[in-house]
């Protein structure tokens, strides 16, 4: 399928996902724990059958599967984890939550990039990005949002005031004023019927 020419980018500067990671979780160690593990030392990764979770600090990753492993002529490692869907949680600096899913996520670690694919979705404060692929630059807090074919990539942005600004007036002056409109027009009306 034909890749669709719709590539959000520069989108954190409207949603509310300005929060910054956490400088300590990049700089933690990666514990993985899985129900078994399989080395191909040849191909220099490491396979974890589920159910895998993924800590980094904060960061969390849950999967059914993942594959650890460095690309040749590098020495940054990378975790893939697939799921149906595979999750990522994270605290931001900030205390505020933020989440990820998709069918597989790609976590680059020296890069400090996330790579969602299948069904993405990453979540803020009840703002949220899905697409079939969503490309985040944690450090950078970056991101770029595409969909394939028909689908679309849909952003949902919550009001930095929503809950004050849903909340009806209360404003006694303009509670009155639409009672009393009403009964000008009448009055003439009444007044003129009376005169013929």
């Amino acid at each position: 399928m034909k890749q669709n020419t719709g590539i959000i980018t520069a989108l954190l500067c409207l949603m509310s996902f300005s929060s910054v990671a956490k400088v300590d979780d990049l700089k933690q160690e990666v514990k993985i724990s899985a129900a078994s593990q399989e080395a191909d030392i040849k191909n220099n990764q490491i396979i974890f059958n589920g159910p895998v979770e993924v800590v980094q600090g904060s960061v969390k990753i849950n999967a059914d599967k993942l594959r650890a492993f460095t690309k040749e002529g590098s020495n940054g490692r990378i975790l893939v984890a697939t799921g149906n869907p595979a999750t990522y949680s994270q605290i931001m600096e900030d205390g505020r939550p933020a989440n990820a899913s998709a069918k597989e996520i790609r976590y680059e670690l020296s890069k400090r990039t996330l790579i969602l694919k299948g069904n993405a979705t990453l979540e803020q404060d009840g703002s949220q990005v899905t697409g079939n692929q969503i490309q985040y630059n944690i450090e950078k807090q970056q991101l770029i949002a595409e969909s394939t074919g028909s689908e679309r990539v849909i952003t949902i942005i919550q009001p930095e005031n929503y809950q004050d600004e849903s909340k009806p007036k209360t404003d006694s002056n303009k509670g009155t004023q639409p009672e009393t409109k009403p009964e000008t027009p009448v009055e003439p009306a009444v007044n003129a019927q009376e005169i013929e």
